[in-house]
């Protein structure tokens, strides 16, 4: 079900008076995706015109973004295109490669998933998107388990291969060249697959003291992980002679923490800065210098009451989404952090983000579509356009 304009009076555009930038956001709520109503919007994922949300009950749905048009002719429900219902928990991350799509699950595994976008295959299978994989695969398993010596312990009176996540699977991340598949868990876990034959290459155990919620990765391929222990870990991947002296392919870089509370969301920008979400409802601002060396605190964002629980960076916006039910933009530059707008509609906390730039027609301004899902239930569509002169 589409409802449009319902969070602003009049569906008018606004922005807020107590923002601080000068070249202020407008905004407005241009749709409302109600089809997950029994179970919260877990995750979010753009992949061209094409929205994917998944749910607290399993389910991931798709959403035609292609337009206002397209968003309100879909079904009332959207598109169901995996899972069942209450099959692996709350989808926590959705990631796309080519034609798969790889979900993380509150029940430990990662569940992969065929994408036929060819009508014949589509038609041939019945299905346009067919499950063909869960990782660790049963091939990975067992030849595990047959080890004594690929046993961890995970509690005190009981072990698993170390292929297995034991607690919900928190983030998944990518590489650059789409080769890796990373995964972070409550189990405080780095695991490592590769994305041709979905095998556990490696796993980093104990990488944070608590859970790890959230994983990026840098376009040099440094790998971030945030966790409730208020420490940020810089992860690098070795190169082949590296490798060949050791078993472990990543090592540990960096810790940082300057982060007064736990660890929620992590994002990265093009202007070589990272952003953390605390608890505490603060946004950090990481730069690394030019060199690619230290990583140290630039500025800090603040505006929030509640928990960050989410951020996603935009061409040259942050936003972030928070427990006390609203959305902020950010400007995302070296020299501007202030506040561009404050997205207020949604009944419960912000739970996930994503967006794209869009086509303003016009140099004087830059359009933006930010969906933002929430513990109410809902999925917001805002436009955006923001000053650029």
């Amino acid at each position: 079900m589409i409802r449009c304009h319902e969070t602003q009076e009049d569906g008018d555009w606004s922005h807020e008076d107590h923002q601080i930038s000068i070249s202020q956001a407008l905004h407005q709520c241009i749709a409302t995706l109600v089809g997950h109503t029994s179970s919260y919007i877990s995750s979010l994922t753009l992949a061209g015109k094409r929205l994917y949300t998944g749910s607290s009950d399993g389910l991931v749905r798709l959403w035609d973004a292609t337009s206002l048009e397209t968003l309100a002719e879909a079904s009332s429900n959207g598109d169901v295109i995996t899972g069942e219902r209450g099959d692996g928990g709350a989808v926590k991350s959705l990631v796309i490669l080519a034609d798969k799509l790889f979900t993380a699950h509150q029940d430990h595994k990662i569940r992969v998933w065929k994408i036929n976008d060819v009508v014949e295959e589509a038609e041939a299978s019945n299905k346009k998107y067919m499950h063909i994989a869960t990782m660790p695969t049963m091939s990975d398993r067992l030849a595990k388990c047959l080890m004594p010596n690929n046993q961890v312990q995970i509690r005190r009176h009981k072990k698993a291969s170390w292929v297995h996540h034991v607690d919900a699977v928190s983030g998944l991340a990518l590489s650059r060249d789409g080769a890796l598949l990373y995964s972070v868990s409550w189990d405080r876990t780095l695991k490592i697959w590769r994305t041709t034959d979905f095998k556990c290459l490696e796993s980093i155990t104990n990488a944070h003291e608590d859970a790890i919620n959230a994983v990026e990765l840098s376009e040099n391929g440094d790998i971030y992980t945030g966790s409730s222990d208020r420490k940020i870990k810089v992860w690098r991947k070795k190169n082949l002679d590296e490798e060949k002296k050791k078993k472990n392919k990543h090592y540990l870089v960096a810790t940082l923490s300057e982060q007064d509370s736990g660890i929620n969301a992590l994002a990265l920008s093009s202007y070589n800065l990272l952003y953390s979400g605390g608890s505490d409802g603060s946004i950090l601002v990481w730069e690394r210098d030019h060199e690619g060396g230290d990583i140290a605190v630039a500025g800090g964002l603040r505006g929030h009451t509640e928990s960050v629980l989410c951020l996603a960076v935009v061409s040259d916006i942050v936003c972030s989404g928070s427990a006390d039910k609203t959305v902020r933009l950010w400007k995302c530059s070296l020299a501007d952090y202030s506040c561009l707008a404050v997205l207020e509609g949604h009944r419960g906390p912000v739970k996930c983000l994503t967006g794209a730039i869009r086509d303003s027609g016009t140099q004087s301004e830059a359009s933006y579509h930010i969906y933002s899902g929430g513990l109410d239930s809902q999925v917001k569509v805002w436009q955006i356009l923001v000053p650029t002169l």
